[in-house]
Formats: structure tokens, sequence, C-alpha cells
């Protein structure tokens, strides 16, 4: 079975930056697809970015021109890349992959922008 670990989070002021990273146990092939998501106590579980493997990124209207999606295929890994983060942006970070008619998802890693 596929396992996703994330790391990267932590306690950043507002206009700071902070790198996400997202690895997978398994190999991955084009057609699949791996995406960030995000969470907030009392909110809905939300898309924030990702990327079909082989072809197009996407954003969430929030984050375009702040976040960026890259891969080291290599290393199974998923990489996001937070730049001008706002207190809004605080949730726990979650890695989801969607291969062969399956999803799965990492344990989270928090993310916290305050002063």
């Amino acid at each position: 079975q596929v396992h996703l670990v994330e790391s990267g989070g932590g306690l950043v002021q507002p206009g700071g930056s902070l790198r996400l990273s997202c690895v997978s146990s398994g190999s991955t092939s084009r057609g699949d697809s791996i995406y960030w998501y995000r969470q907030t106590p009392g909110k809905q579980r939300e898309f924030v970015a990702g990327l079909v493997i082989g072809g197009n990124q996407y954003y969430a209207d929030f984050v375009k021109g702040r976040f960026t999606v890259s891969t080291d295929n290599a290393k199974n890994t998923l990489y996001l890349q937070m730049n001008s983060l706002k207190p809004e942006d605080t949730a726990v970070y979650y890695c989801n992959l969607r291969q062969g008619g399956q999803q799965y998802w990492g344990q989270g890693t928090q993310v916290t922008v305050s002063s």
C-alpha cells in the first residue's frame, strides 16, 4: 500500500515563506495526480494546488501568484513553495495521491502564520 509523508510545516510570520514536501513510498506514472489540500478547524477541507504527472498544474484562486508546485520524479516527491503567507493560510496541509482508481492521504503538516 502507498504511504505519503508530509513535512516542512511550522510557524512563520505574515509575509514569510515555507516549503512543504510530500514523499510517496511508491512510484508514480503519467496520468497520476498529486494535490495539496488544507483544513482549518471548523472548515471543510479545500483544494490548494497540484498537478497531473505529464500534464498540467492547478492552483486555487486564493494562492495564485504566491504558491508554486513542483516535483522530483526520481524521488517521488511533491513540493509546495509558499510565499507571501497570510494568517488565513494557517491550516493543516495534506498531500493527496490519486493512482489506479485509489486515493491516498498523508498525515498532514501544520502551518501557522502569525505575528
